[in-house]
């Protein structure tokens, strides 16, 4: 006795072969096959079992109440099937080459990614080497700015020191002389008014003032 059952909805990509075929092996089943479709546009999943009557009733009601995690059913059929099913050991091989199969070609589009990433990076890092490269040169020249900036710092402190030094000089040397000259003109002053207290001392003796 062998049963045709037909599973739609999002039944793809979500184990769902490796889920009804663990089933399988634990009722003993002798022949399991199982393959994804797509009927009227959707997804689906044909799965065929031969084997006892007792064993198909009771993989039938699995397949009616259990499901993969991920997977959406939206409709189940089964019906007796007249053709052949091939034995569960060679549908065990043959989804584990189509699964090692995947996981190359998967390893294969990562790898792909990864040289993209990788020369995407390169590219990155080269222009990074290119920025850094000009950050250089700016700082260079900002050192040679800084390192004028400071000369003429140093320049004008040299020229306020030798004003400074040249004032004090200046001060110093004009400074005794209006010393010099406050003496002399303070010799000359009383030297004048003591003239002019003799004349009019003299004055007053001429008229009897005295």
């Amino acid at each position: 006795m062998a049963l045709k059952i037909t599973i739609t909805g999002r039944v793809h990509g979500v184990g769902y072969r490796l889920f009804l075929l663990e089933e399988a092996d634990y009722l003993f089943i002798p022949r399991f096959d199982a393959r994804n479709v797509k009927i009227d546009g959707k997804e689906a999943l044909i799965v065929l079992v031969d084997g006892e009557k007792e064993q198909l009733e009771e993989f039938a009601e699995f397949v009616k109440t259990n499901k993969p995690e991920n997977a959406i059913v939206d409709e189940i059929r089964i019906e007796e099937y007249g053709g052949r099913v091939r034995e569960i050991e060679k549908f065990r091989s043959s989804l584990n080459t189509s699964q090692l199969s995947k996981i190359v070609q998967v390893g294969l589009k990562m790898i792909e990614k990864q040289d993209n990433m990788l020369e995407k990076q390169d590219t990155m890092l080269g222009k990074m080497d290119l920025m850094l490269e000009k950050q250089d040169t700016m700082l260079g020249k900002m050192g040679v700015i800084i390192e004028k900036q400071d000369e003429t710092i140093k320049g004008i402190h040299e020229v306020k020191d030798a004003v400074k030094e040249e004032g004090e000089k200046t001060r110093k040397h004009f400074g005794g002389k209006v010393d010099e000259l406050r003496s002399d003109l303070r010799d000359y002053l009383d030297e004048r008014l003591k003239k002019i207290e003799e004349e009019i001392k003299a004055i007053k003796a001429k008229i009897g003032m005295s």
